[in-house]
C-alpha cells in the first residue's frame, strides 16, 4: 500500500534539473541532469493511493502507475521494473518523449501538481538498466510461423518483440541504414540518446528479432513477395508524408521540411558524413509549427549556431492553466515551455506565412507574415498587418498528412482511409495476413499510442496464426483519444 499521507508531507513537485543553457549548447547530450534516488522515492510517494487511479485512463498503454510508484518508494527498483515492463516495452522512450497524458489524469492534480510520473518512470528503467536487471526474455518454444514488420520505429518494434516473445521467427525490415525509425533519426539527441535505443535494441537481438536494416520494401523486395514469404505482415511505416505550405516562394533554397533538417543532424551526430547538410549556422532561421517537431528545430538549430531563432504558430497561444471547458482529467491543452524554448528564440502566435521572399540572385531573405484572424471558422490573413521577418532558413514543421501510399497501393491494393491505411477492429487490412500498426493506420500520434497499438496488432497476429493469443491487447483501432 502506498503511504496514505506522502501527498501531504510533500506537497511540492520536484523534476530534475535541467543543465545550463550556455553549457548544454555546447553538446548535444540530454538536457537533464541526473535526478537522485531520495527525491525519485519523495515524489513517488506523492502517489494517493486514490481507489480509482485515474492515470490508468490517462495511458493507453495501461501502466501500473501506483503499482510501481509503491515499489519506488519503498526503494523496490527491481519489482518496479517487473510491473513497469508488464505493460510498456520500452519505458526509456515514453519516459523520455511522452508528454504524459497520465500525468493530467492524476488525482492529485485536482488541487495541487500531479505527481511525477514521467519522471518515475524513466528513473525505474535508467536504474534497471544500470543494474542490469533488463535481460532478454526468449520465447520457450518456436511456432514455425514467420512474421515481416516493415518499420523500426516504437509501433513497430513493440509488435516485434510480443511477437518474437510469442515463439515466432521475427525480422524486421528498415528501408534507412540503422534500426529505429523517427527513434533514430527523428529525435534529437538532446532529447534521447542513442545509448537508449541501442541497449534495447542488444535486448531484442539476444530475444531473437532479426534486424534488416537498408531495405526497402515496395522496391527492394515487392510487398507482394514479402506476404508471400512470410505467414504474417506488419505495417508500420509510421506517417511520414509532411503537410507542405502551397504559397508564392516555396520552391526557393532555404526553405525545407522539418524532417529533412532533422535527419540530417542525427546522421551527423551518428557520425556520417552529409554533403551539403542543411544548417542553421551563421542564418537568421523560423521555424513554422509550435509542436514537438518545431521545437526539436529550435533546439537543433540553437546547438548549430543560428544568428536568431524565430518560431511562428498560426493559432492563438494557449492557456497558463486549465479552462473551463478542460476540466480535470480531461488532457487539457496549455502552453507549454520546452527546454529548447528556454535556450532562447522568439515565439510569435496568430501569426501566418504568406510569402516567402527572395532576394536579387533568388535566395531566401525572409518570409511576409500577417496576423492570423478566423473567419467562418478557418483561419485567415488578415489584411493590412503584413510584415517582413529576416529568414535564410524556413523549416516547416507543420504535421503530417499520413502514410507513404503508391506501393502499398499498386502492390498489394490495400484501401486508405484519407491517409491511412484502412484496417478492422483487429487491425488486419482487407489483405488477408496483412496488419497494420501505430501511425500507419492512426495518423500522426504520440509514443505511448505507438507502443500501443504494436501491442495490440501483436496480439491480433499471434490470435490469426495461432488461434488464440495469450498477448495483451491495450487498445483497439476505433480508439481515438482516451475519454472518460
Amino acid at each position: 500500500m502506498a503511504d496514505p499521507k506522502g501527498f501531504l508531507k510533500t506537497r511540492d513537485r520536484e523534476l530534475p534539473p535541467r543543465r545550463p543553457v550556455p553549457l548544454r549548447l555546447m553538446d548535444w547530450k540530454e538536457v537533464y541532469e541526473q535526478g537522485d534516488t531520495a527525491t525519485v522515492r519523495r515524489q513517488a510517494g506523492r502517489c494517493m493511493d486514490c481507489g480509482i487511479p485515474f492515470c490508468h485512463q490517462g495511458c493507453p498503454l495501461g501502466n501500473l502507475i501506483p503499482e510501481w510508484n509503491d515499489l519506488m518508494r519503498r526503494g523496490e527498483g527491481r519489482q518496479a521494473i517487473e510491473r513497469l515492463h508488464a505493460t510498456n516495452n520500452f519505458p526509456e522512450f515514453t519516459g523520455r518523449l511522452c508528454p504524459a497524458p497520465c500525468e493530467s489524469s492524476c488525482v492529485l492534480g485536482i488541487n495541487q501538481p500531479p505527481v511525477t510520473i514521467k519522471q518515475v518512470e524513466v528513473s525505474i528503467i535508467d536504474q534497471a538498466f544500470a543494474h542490469d536487471w533488463v535481460e532478454p526474455h526468449p520465447p520457450e518454444r518456436l511456432t514455425g510461423k514467420t512474421v515481416a514488420v516493415v518499420g523500426s520505429g516504437p509501433a513497430g518494434l513493440a509488435a516485434a518483440q510480443q511477437l518474437t516473445r510469442a515463439g515466432h521467427t521475427v525480422a524486421i525490415f528498415e528501408r534507412d541504414d540503422r534500426i529505429g525509425g523517427l527513434l533514430r533519426y527523428g529525435i534529437p539527441d538532446f532529447k534521447m540518446e542513442k545509448k537508449h535505443l541501442e541497449l534495447r535494441l542488444k535486448q531484442m537481438q539476444a530475444e531473437g528479432t532479426r534486424f534488416r536494416a537498408g531495405v526497402t520494401i515496395g522496391v527492394d523486395i515487392t510487398w507482394s513477395d514479402l506476404r508471400a514469404r512470410y505467414d504474417a505482415v506488419v505495417v508500420a511505416t509510421g506517417a511520414l508524408v509532411p503537410r507542405d505550405l502551397p504559397i508564392p516562394g516555396r520552391d526557393l533554397p532555404g526553405v525545407h521540411f522539418a524532417m529533412e533538417y532533422l535527419v540530417q543532424q542525427n546522421r551527423v551526430g551518428a557520425g556520417d558524413r552529409v554533403d551539403n547538410q542543411i544548417t542553421a549556422e551563421g542564418k537568421h532561421v523560423v521555424v513554422l509549427g509550435g509542436g514537438d517537431t518545431g521545437a526539436d528545430c529550435i533546439g537543433t538549430a540553437h546547438r548549430q549556431k543560428a544568428l536568431s531563432v524565430t518560431n511562428l504558430a498560426i493559432g492563438a497561444q494557449p492557456p497558463m492553466e486549465r479552462t473551463e471547458h478542460q476540466p480535470w482529467p480531461v488532457s487539457p491543452t496549455l502552453f507549454e515551455v520546452s527546454s529548447a524554448h528556454e535556450e532562447g528564440g522568439e515565439r510569435m502566435f496568430l501569426a501566418s506565412t504568406v510569402e516567402f521572399l527572395s532576394n536579387d540572385v533568388g535566395e531566401l531573405r525572409a518570409i511576409r507574415v500577417a496576423e492570423t484572424e478566423y473567419m467562418d471558422g478557418r483561419r485567415v490573413p488578415k489584411a493590412g498587418t503584413e510584415r517582413e521577418i529576416p529568414a535564410d532558413l524556413v523549416l516547416l514543421a507543420l504535421g503530417f498528412t499520413g502514410t507513404e501510399r503508391s506501393s502499398l497501393e499498386d502492390q498489394l491494393r490495400v484501401p486508405f482511409d484519407g491517409g491511412n491505411v484502412h484496417r478492422g477492429e483487429d487491425y488486419q487490412t482487407s489483405e488477408s495476413g496483412v496488419f497494420v500498426a501505430g501511425d500507419a493506420g492512426r495518423g500522426q500520434s504520440l509514443i505511448v499510442w505507438a507502443i500501443a497499438e504494436g501491442r495490440a496488432a501483436a496480439a491480433a497476429v499471434d490470435r490469426y496464426l495461432e488461434g488464440e493469443t495469450d498477448l495483451p491487447a491495450p487498445v483497439k483501432p476505433s480508439d481515438r483519444a482516451i475519454s472518460i
